[in-house]
């Protein structure tokens, strides 16, 4: 979990949000708009992995169909929270592999292949 969030900390970061007036951390920029066609030009211009991290923002990238690859990071919480895949999505998923955190913590990563 450590190399995680030294990786995160040094990753550049776009923050999609219509309420916050300045980033909250580091290699942060503040965008007000999801918008597709960016992100498409933003993924092929880069030759390192791209994240897309919290359920509505990736609805939107799931939708856009900009979405390669899904970790899921399973958390042992009953009875709440908001659904992982937003409604009228439909994906071909394929398991290409799965790691855990050190207390057990599972991600499952997918790969789209529809």
């Amino acid at each position: 979990m450590l190399e995680w969030a030294r990786q995160w900390q040094a990753a550049e970061k776009i923050v999609y949000s219509r309420t916050l007036a300045e980033p909250r951390s580091m290699r942060t920029r503040i965008e007000r708009e999801f918008d597709p066609d960016v992100v498409r030009r933003l993924k092929a211009d880069v030759r390192h992995d791209i994240t897309v991290d919290g359920p509505g923002l990736a609805a939107q990238a799931l939708r856009a169909g900009l979405v390669d690859e899904l970790q899921m990071i399973v958390c042992p919480v009953v009875g709440g929270g908001k659904r992982f895949f937003p409604d009228r999505v439909r994906l071909k998923l394929e398991s290409v592999g799965e790691l855990r955190f050190r207390h057990g913590v599972p991600v499952l990563r997918y790969a789209d292949r529809g």
